[in-house]
């Protein structure tokens, strides 16, 4: 890779990165709404599409941190690193993604009390509360803006050292990848059990992709045709990467599925490494095809259905938040049958209504109520029909 230069320059929009975050949100939608399936439908002789599609599609957080980072040092690389660009961006990270992340914690954490444990005195669940809030376990998904939170602070040391020695971005990839697995291996063999409490809540769990990210944002311009599959791009080098990528990226994810098919089905034991090497092929090689697809999609698919998937992608960090309180209320009414079919229908009727209910209610803040930013973060503003997707930075780097 050439060296890029941090030279201030107008970076072009990149509207196919919408479509990235909707397939992310999709991913997570469905490890979400076949979690409790896994468990209650493992006698089941369709248990292995439940895993597969809790397990293979285990893409969501990994890529939208891939993406976060792609998005931030793409935009950020070639601007000055001064007060003003600094100041600016915790402005919009405490706006427009603490806000959210304080009123959704407090959302979930009420709901929960009322629900599970309304005989706690005030002062205990003040305490609790802010506990939770400190640690990203308001809920079971905030940990993902918890931990962005986290990048968010470490972000402007990493963009200074990159623009102040820009050799060292030709050095982000394995240095994600090797700070990632110190972290996992000091905390298995060097701490004393049970290692770090909630290892997921910790960054240090995902610097391959942050690094990933922050290695392909600051040098797309220049990649870009290794990264779009197009006949205009091909090359013999080229063709043989990008078909070495998919049957990778396959072959991990599957290996990950059987992992988790075995475990749970035969209770079979692994160690938790392989787990750990596993999901971070898999997820590592998930960012790179989703970038890829997306490109493949925005070309072949007819522009009305690349709009609304892309208006997905714009609504994501609200539907990302929302969407397990609609879980949540459905698990509450579950199916009393033996009627297989009805069973597969009502997990399949969770992923529906998390899905469509998160899209309508953060669609309609966007559209309609003011300040919605306190809720949803900085929701695209209602505005007339563009002849493209637009990829506005407010939700790129959010």
């Amino acid at each position: 890779m050439a060296t890029a230069s941090p030279t201030l320059q107008k970076r072009d929009n990149i509207p196919q990165l919408l479509l990235v975050r909707a397939m992310a949100i999709i991913g997570v939608l469905s490890v979400h709404s076949t979690s409790f399936a896994t468990v209650a439908m493992v006698d089941s002789n369709y248990f292995f599409l439940y895993n597969f599609f809790n397990i293979f599609m285990k893409i969501g957080t990994t890529t939208f941190i891939f993406l976060s980072s792609f998005v931030l040092f793409y935009n950020y690389y070639t601007r000055p690193l001064d007060k003003q660009l600094l100041g600016s961006f915790y402005k919009k990270r405490l706006l427009y993604i603490i806000i959210p992340y304080l009123v959704f914690s407090l959302f979930y954490f009420t709901v929960l009390h009322y629900l599970y444990y309304p005989d706690r005195s005030l002062s205990t669940e003040i305490h609790n509360f802010i506990d939770k809030v400190l640690t990203g376990k308001a809920y079971t998904h905030l940990y993902f803006v918890y931990i962005n939170i986290q990048f968010y602070l470490m972000f402007p040391l990493f963009l200074w050292l990159m623009k102040k020695y820009p050799r060292t971005i030709k050095w982000a990839i394995p240095a994600g990848i090797a700070i990632q697995w110190a972290f996992f291996i000091i905390n298995k063999h060097v701490l004393p059990d049970p290692g770090v409490p909630n290892r997921g809540s910790w960054s240090f769990s995902y610097f391959s992709y942050y690094l990933l990210g922050a290695a392909l944002g600051i040098y797309y311009p220049k990649i870009k045709e290794w990264i779009i599959m197009a006949r205009k791009h091909a090359t013999n080098a080229r063709v043989v990467t990008w078909v070495a990528l998919w049957a990778l990226w396959i072959a991990a994810g599957l290996a990950h599925v059987y992992l988790y098919y075995e475990t749970r089905l035969h209770l079979k034991s692994f160690n938790t490494t392989l787990f750990d090497l596993v999901w971070n092929i898999h997820g590592v090689l998930t960012a790179l095809v989703l970038l890829q697809l997306s490109f493949i999609l925005s070309k072949k698919l007819p522009n009305v259905l690349t709009k609304v998937i892309a208006r997905l992608g714009a609504l994501s960090f609200g539907v990302y938040l929302i969407h397990p309180f609609f879980l949540l209320l459905y698990r509450e009414h579950p199916l009393h049958t033996g009627t297989a079919w009805l069973l597969h229908l009502w997990y399949l009727g969770g992923f529906a209504l998390a899905l469509t209910a998160s899209w309508f209610v953060v669609g309609f803040f966007a559209r309609y109520v003011p300040f919605n930013w306190i809720a949803f973060g900085n929701l695209p503003k209602p505005k007339k029909r563009p002849s493209q997707p637009v990829m506005p930075e407010r939700q790129l780097d959010a």
